[in-house]
């Protein structure tokens, strides 16, 4: 899967599967744009590419923000004149809360980041990727709201990963004829930091009983999948080898969400 030649953005790169995409695309040969709301993460991840041989631009920005989106993207066209590849990775958990308990803020802020987040990267992608002849989207979704609905509460989220997808499908009519191929990856249970940050309140009152086989995790007996795990797709998908994918949700959980 040689990229060289190729230029790539990937948005929330500072941790996670976005630091993992952009490592794994530059080490196929393609230059970076690293965007996240964390400067000293996207410095660390910039200098881990280059560390490796790697050439990178790490920007600082919040996806939610057309302003922060805009500058990043003219940055990137700016330094390497073009773009290629799109990887819509930023989002947030966000709160998981029963619905008569989660505010009208709390939907809001998942909404912006997870949703307007990705619209706005396409928004403004879109017409470098259509100068360059074509490419590639990949946006990071997940098994919440596209197989999965059985997380207490977290009903925001799964309705932004929902969206996500429909937006992918939509896209690869609308895009195909400028020859962008727009996929969907749609993790299960991989292990980043991610859980951290996510507030969980209240989430018995929104629980269903589940009674789930041993091992909630099928072809890994329970364990996790990593965030490299999820990288190797986005770089096929990003890839010439995908050249015949487009508007497919790609699942990779380990069957995790046929359980559920």
């Amino acid at each position: 899967m040689d990229l060289t030649g190729k230029v790539a953005l990937v948005t929330g790169a500072g941790s996670g599967i976005g630091k993992a995409s952009a490592i794994m695309l530059a080490a196929r040969g393609a230059k970076i744009a690293v965007l996240s709301r964390t400067e000293s993460e996207v410095l660390r991840t910039k200098e881990e590419i280059e560390a490796a041989g790697g050439v990178a631009l790490a920007l600082t920005g919040d996806v939610s923000l057309e302003g922060d989106v805009k500058s990043a993207v003219e940055t990137t066209v700016t330094a390497w004149g073009r773009l290629d590849i799109v990887v819509a990775n930023a989002g947030i958990n966000g709160v998981w809360a029963p619905i008569d308990d989660l505010q009208p803020g709390e939907w809001d802020k998942t909404v912006a980041v997870n949703l307007r987040g990705t619209y706005l990267t396409i928004h403004y992608t879109v017409p470098h990727l259509k100068a360059a002849g074509g490419g590639s989207i990949v946006v990071i979704s997940s098994i919440n709201g596209t197989r999965t609905f059985t997380t207490a509460g977290a009903t925001a989220y799964s309705a932004t990963k929902a969206a996500q997808l429909a937006m992918v499908q939509q896209l690869a009519l609308e895009l195909g004829k400028s020859r962008i191929r727009v996929n969907a990856v749609c993790p299960g249970q991989i292990a980043t930091n991610i859980p951290d940050s996510t507030i969980k309140r209240n989430q018995e009152a929104a629980r269903i009983p589940v009674v789930w086989p041993e091992g909630d995790i099928p072809i890994t007996g329970g364990k996790a999948g990593t965030s490299e795990d999820v990288a190797e797709i986005v770089t096929f998908l990003a890839s010439d080898h995908s050249r015949h994918i487009t508007g497919s949700p790609v699942w990779i959980d380990g069957g995790q969400s046929l359980l559920r």
